[in-house]
């Protein structure tokens, strides 16, 4: 059964201003009747401000005038169509102590996949057209300590954004009449020594 976000708020507010049972109010939130007893006594979750279900499209205000009515009436979660959220315009924000792993990450994808444009790098990493050219050039003020890495595995992206950005410009290159970069093969670090 799908939960309410932030059921303890959820529950103060429904304790506050329906009149609903604690049966029904704990059955919606996936508490136990006595904890949300416990709340409407003052025992538990003082300070916690109410967080309105309604208005934030968990639960209809037509279903809760419907369970005020019949006690024995449960009352359903809202599904939305979308549940995950993406970004998909603006800045990423990368924080600061990843920041400096960004470079490693655009020495990476420049080395294996060379088909990718500025523009997609800039978006896949959140980074400037600067930072890559400095990069690609060693011109970079930490160029000596750059060491190619994996930006999935420095959490700077998703394997899923990685891998439609270089679909992505596969298909471009397809479509331009070039020949598609064969992905890189795989390599250990005891070759590398």
């Amino acid at each position: 059964m799908t939960l309410p976000l932030m059921p303890k708020a959820t529950a103060v507010w429904m304790i506050e201003k329906t009149g609903l049972t604690f049966t029904q109010i704990a059955e919606f939130c996936g508490m136990h009747p006595l904890e949300v007893q416990a709340i409407a006594d003052g025992e538990v979750a003082q300070g916690i401000v109410g967080y309105d279900p309604v208005a934030n499209h968990q639960v209809s205000a037509e279903d809760i005038a419907r369970a005020e009515k019949d006690t024995e009436a449960r009352l359903t979660v809202l599904t939305t169509k979308n549940p995950v959220a993406r970004r998909s315009k603006g800045a990423r924000y990368t924080p600061v102590a990843k920041r400096n792993d960004r470079p490693d990450a655009i020495a990476f994808v420049l080395r294996n996949y060379p088909q990718l444009s500025e523009v997609q790098i800039i978006k896949l990493l959140g980074t400037t057209k600067d930072t890559i050219a400095k990069v690609r050039d060693r011109q970079h003020w930490n160029s000596a300590n750059i060491k190619p890495r994996d930006p999935v595995i420095l959490g700077l992206c998703s394997q899923t954004d990685l891998n439609a950005m270089v679909n992505a410009a596969n298909e471009r290159l397809i479509r331009e009449g070039h020949n598609v970069p064969l992905p890189p093969a795989p390599h250990s670090d005891d070759e590398a020594a």
